[in-house]
């Protein structure tokens, strides 16, 4: 999806870096891509480790366990894991790489092994396999490094320490990343990788039109009588 200035949003075969010290505005922002994606082409999973409210208020989304099997259906799914679960997230990740076609969404997952071979293979190969990441992180030195290394868009806020700083500025250059600190609150530079190209971004919409618009494009509600 690209606009006349040749701004870009990610499609389905994209991988998305959001990054952000807390109440930056980077779960906003992740939310409303989210919203924005393709859930109804093919299956999106929310991986949500630190149970982000707006989820449960997102009319239509469908819990599942990490022992259950991968959706075929398009539409909105959440996994909620525990910090512990390593080796069957680890299982569960690979799955998803064999079964293809199939969106993540993960918020502070620190729960996922930054050494994660699955996750390396999905953030690596997930492009010709349609699996289109958005990864979220106060902390990008201490994620899978392929999260940074491989993504087509970054969506830069404030960040609080310099190794951070530092491991964003490996992909978009220096002067970008540090403008991106000095921004006002809520807003981000957006990096189209690809296109090496950088934007200013300003606040996404609120939480309300963000569930209006998963609302609105979720499968319709069962109707009775």
């Amino acid at each position: 999806m690209a606009t006349e200035n040749g701004f870009r949003l990610p499609g389905i075969t994209h991988r998305t870096g959001i990054f952000g010290r807390t109440g930056s505005g980077k779960t906003r922002l992740g939310t409303f891509l989210l919203s924005l994606s393709p859930f109804d082409q093919m299956p999106y999973i929310v991986i949500d480790y630190k149970l982000e409210q707006l989820f449960s208020q997102i009319d239509r989304i469908k819990e599942i366990g990490l022992t259950d099997k991968l959706p075929k259906q398009p539409g909105l799914y959440i996994i909620r894991p525990r910090a512990d679960d390593d080796d069957t997230v680890e299982a569960w990740l690979r799955s998803v790489y064999d079964r293809e076609e199939t969106g993540l969404y993960v918020d502070e997952g620190y729960g996922i092994n930054r050494f994660s071979h699955a996750m390396r293979d999905i953030l690596t190969q997930g492009r010709s396999k349609h699996l289109p990441v958005i990864w979220l992180s106060q902390r990008p030195a201490l994620i899978p490094p392929f999260v940074v290394s491989e993504a087509d868009f970054l969506a830069v806020f404030r960040l609080k320490l310099p190794q951070d700083v530092q491991k964003v500025m490996e992909v978009t250059g220096r002067d970008e990343t540090e403008k991106s600190q000095s921004l006002p609150e809520y807003h981000s530079m957006w990096f189209d990788v690809a296109q090496d190209r950088g934007y200013v971004m300003n606040p996404v919409p609120g939480d309300d039109d963000i569930l209006e618009r998963f609302d609105k494009r979720l499968a319709p509600k069962r109707r009775f009588g």
